[in-house]
């Protein structure tokens, strides 16, 4: 186990006692073990089939790497010195291994401690794509070519990933790569004299948004944002000619399926400090591949007018994209209800296209009733589109022929995107002409294929079905069995007889397997260790139980390694989050599957099987709100009854002790945490990580309620702790990223709470872990986290005297 570091080796941790400074903590070593556990491989199959790359993924990163440079600006979080975030994972090591014969050959060349990232394979599968990263430099672009798996750099250290990745393939031969300009100057910096008053002014147009962090907050922000982001764009050729394009500003770029053109979408001035960049105004246009502008499609302006309300969206082209089976069409979205949700409209959207050499008005492919979302293209006859509706949870899926816009298209699925057991499935794609994904059809052509998790009462179980395109029937090709939980990844042959999958079980850890769907033979084709033997004894099960309403729950019960039922009651840790429904039948449908690995994070419940306790992991806690009554209506008293129902079921089965009983969760699930401390007494102490605990903080909605606090003030003050802090009466451990970027959940949310809970005189004890974000990453604050729960719990709930649990 690496030691820590000295550095940074410093949090924050209030106490109900007053303030106190206290180093990073290290748990017991069966729980430090954990974050040291090494990880899979990532895989990704090669478009030709005959092999795969492996993708060794690091280690958890320092707080000293958390700690690097760092600018929050626009809504993107950035590295000033690497133009990269400090916060995305990256690989180590790639190394190719054959689906034929199962060799491995590992990459070489690449530079020593370099962070990969960007990993994509060429359409012709001769070479990988990787960008290299080292130290304090930007990121380098690096080819491997896959017949000799040796690696060669393509450019120096001046990739611009700022707004997204700054790489991709531009044919077989060439790349787009998004670049430092050399000539930008220095960098700007900030002096006295740029402090002026910042000034935001609303003029009596309606404006709403929800929370939104690193948003810009000054005149001298905008000059970093616009320096830091600005790139040039560049073709890379595999010899390293780099070809300047003329495109330079902050821009994404999608280069066309045949590389004859590419679409830029640039951000562009006036920017906003209310808004992240996204909604600045955008520019859509299309160049050919020597940067010549061919078209400008739209000019969009600042979009700080789309209503809060679910499935409202952009004006204008939205999800600007190819069509995957052409050589160069455009293809996007627009509302034609405003987009506006609350606006009644029989149209909601429009599907248009736009082909090279893209003359003339755009095409009108067919519309929507609903607001569309995804289109899935086949061949020149044949795709696929979805609509769906948030506040109805209706969903559909139509066929159409791109070839006659306007015809009437044809519906293929429709159904509550609740229902998990009805769920078809999604298309299985394949690598179309241009080394795009389109739709993988049948042999005789009157078909295709459906993949799906296969949600029923009896849990998970994969499947893969075949959909007869004349009759919409589907016949089932294969679905996972017992003891084993097996999921479809790919066809490895154009006889759509071959597969890989994915297989694990209660006792096998995840690892792929090559599938003969004719005989139903497998062949292993990787063999990943058990990264967490000392969880090989941990007892899963996959339970059930009725709520006081009669909703069936259910729950992924664990029990420590050993236990006995003549052992006794446990000490029992409940971890949650709850979703919202529209249907009760939907809500007590099972979710997961009795035959899945035992996944161990660090961040999760699970560590502290170890040190004796059982584990109730994503009980379900549905809030249901059937026909006009909205599910937050009543929030607090399903959320009870659903956590004694829980409680009831594992007393009922004896493994429970029901005065040693600690609930937990992140994120939404802190904020039930909080409220199920102040609404009932079910528990003896609390763990809420990252959350939000005063909804009047987030007026404009949060989570799945879509009302404005000025329209339902009382449910927004019901469901916020915040309001209810005096009735706490359990010891409450709260945790937060000084860094969290996520909508609404700011670290003002927990201070504030224990603000309230130390003058309420109740006990409790807040942690701030530096440079973290929502969720935690660097390996001390991981330690320090399990550390503060384990030691929470010992002291607070496996200890504690005996309390009366009142019914």
């Amino acid at each position: 186990m690496r030691p820590l570091p000295r550095l940074f080796a410093v949090l924050v941790c209030l106490v109900s006692s007053g303030f106190a400074q206290e180093g990073y903590q290290t748990p017991p070593p069966a729980l430090a073990a954990i974050v040291d556990a090494p990880l899979a491989p990532e895989l990704m199959l090669s478009p030709a089939r005959d092999r795969v790359l492996l993708l060794t993924r690091a280690e958890a990163p320092s707080i000293a790497d958390l700690a690097a440079p760092e600018l929050r600006l626009a809504g993107v979080r950035f590295n000033p010195q690497t133009h990269a975030s400090n916060r995305s994972g990256g690989f180590t090591q790639l190394a190719f291994k054959s689906l034929l014969d199962g060799r491995e050959q590992p990459v070489t060349g690449l530079p020593a401690g370099a962070k990969l990232s960007g990993v994509s394979w060429s359409p012709d599968a001769r070479h990988v794509a990787v960008i290299a990263q080292v130290g304090t430099a930007p990121g380098a672009l690096w080819l491997v070519d896959a017949a000799t798996a040796q690696a060669r750099a393509l450019t120096g250290p001046q990739l611009n990933g700022v707004l997204g990745d700054p790489v991709d393939w531009f044919g077989r031969d060439a790349l787009l790569v998004k670049i430092i300009p050399a000539d930008r100057g220095a960098a700007p910096v900030r002096t006295p004299d740029d402090l002026a008053p910042v000034v935001q002014e609303a003029k009596g147009r309606k404006a709403a948004a929800r929370t939104f962090p690193d948003l810009l907050n000054g005149p001298q922000d905008e000059i970093e944002f616009e320096y830091y982001a600005t790139a040039e764009l560049a073709r890379v050729d595999l010899a390293g000619t780099v070809t300047p394009l003329g495109v330079r500003g902050l821009f994404s770029v999608s280069p066309s399926p045949d590389a004859s053109h590419f679409v830029v979408i640039s951000v562009r001035r006036p920017f906003s400090y209310a808004l992240p960049y996204s909604r600045f105004p955008q520019r859509v246009e299309i160049f050919d591949a020597t940067g010549r502008s061919v078209r400008i499609v739209a000019d969009l302006p600042l979009a700080d007018d789309i209503p809060t309300e679910f499935n409202s969206v952009r004006r204008g082209p939205r999800n600007v994209a190819w069509r995957d089976d052409a050589p160069a069409t455009l293809a996007w979205l627009e509302a034609r209800d405003g987009g506006d949700a609350a606006r009644e409209s029989r149209i909601r959207d429009e599907l248009l296209m736009l082909p090279a050499p893209f003359n003339g008005d755009p095409v009108s492919l067919l519309t929507f009733g609903l607001r569309a979302s995804r289109v899935v293209w086949g061949d020149a006859t044949r795709a696929f589109a979805s609509e769906g509706w948030v506040k109805t949870r209706r969903s559909r899926w139509w066929q159409f022929n791109p070839s006659q816009p306007g015809a009437a298209p044809r519906l293929v699925f429709e159904r509550s995107t609740e229902d998990r057991y009805g769920n078809p499935g999604d298309f299985v794609t394949r690598r179309g002409e241009f080394g795009r994904s389109v739709l993988r059809f049948t042999a005789d052509g009157q078909g295709l294929y459906l993949q799906g998790e296969g949600a029923s009462p009896e849990g998970n179980r994969p499947f893969l079905d075949r959909l007869d395109l004349a009759t919409l029937q589907t016949a089932r090709l294969w679905q996972s069995a017992a003891p084993h939980y097996e999921e479809f990844v790919a066809f490895l042959d154009d006889a759509d007889t071959r597969v890989l999958t994915r297989r694990e079980s209660t006792t096998e850890a995840p690892n792929y397997f090559m599938r003969d769907l004719a005989d139903g033979t497998t062949t292993a084709f990787t063999s990943f260790p058990n990264p967490y033997p000392q969880f090989a004894g941990v007892q899963r099960e996959l339970i059930s139980y009725p709520r006081a309403d009669g909703i069936t729950l259910t729950g992924k019960l664990y029990l420590p390694p050993g236990w006995k039922p003549a052992d006794g009651p446990l000490p029992t840790l409940l971890w949650a989050y709850p979703r919202e429904f529209k249907s009760a039948d939907a809500a007590g449908q099972v979710r997961d599957s009795p035959h899945r690995f035992v996944r161990v994070s660090p961040s999760g419940p699970l560590p502290y099987l170890l040190l004796g306790y059982a584990v109730l992991d994503d009980p379900t806690m549905p809030i249901i709100g059937e026909g006009k009554k909205e599910p937050n209506d009543t929030y607090i008293p399903q959320l009870v009854a659903s956590a004694r129902a829980a409680i009831d079921e594992l007393v009922r089965r004896g493994v429970t002790d029901p005065n040693r009983v600690a609930v937990g969760g992140h994120s939404y699930g802190a904020f039930m945490t909080a409220n199920l401390l102040a609404h009932s007494d079910l528990f003896r102490a609390g763990i809420a990580r990252s959350g939000a605990y005063n909804r009047t903080l987030t007026p404009f909605g949060f989570q799945a309620e879509s009302r404005h606090f000025w329209k339902v003030p009382e449910i927004y003050a019901s469901m916020s702790p915040f309001n209810h802090a005096d009735r706490i009466k359990d010891p409450l451990l709260l945790i937060h990223g000084q860094a969290d970027d996520n909508q609404g959940t700011f670290p003002m949310q927990s201070e504030r709470m224990y603000q309230a809970l130390r003058g309420l005189g109740a006990t409790a004890r807040y942690v701030q872990l530096p440079y973290e974000a929502h969720g935690y990453r660097a390996r001390e604050s991981l330690l320090h986290v399990l550390w503060e729960t384990s030691t929470w719990l010992d002291r607070y709930v496996k200890n504690a005297p005996t309390k009366d649990r009142k019914e």
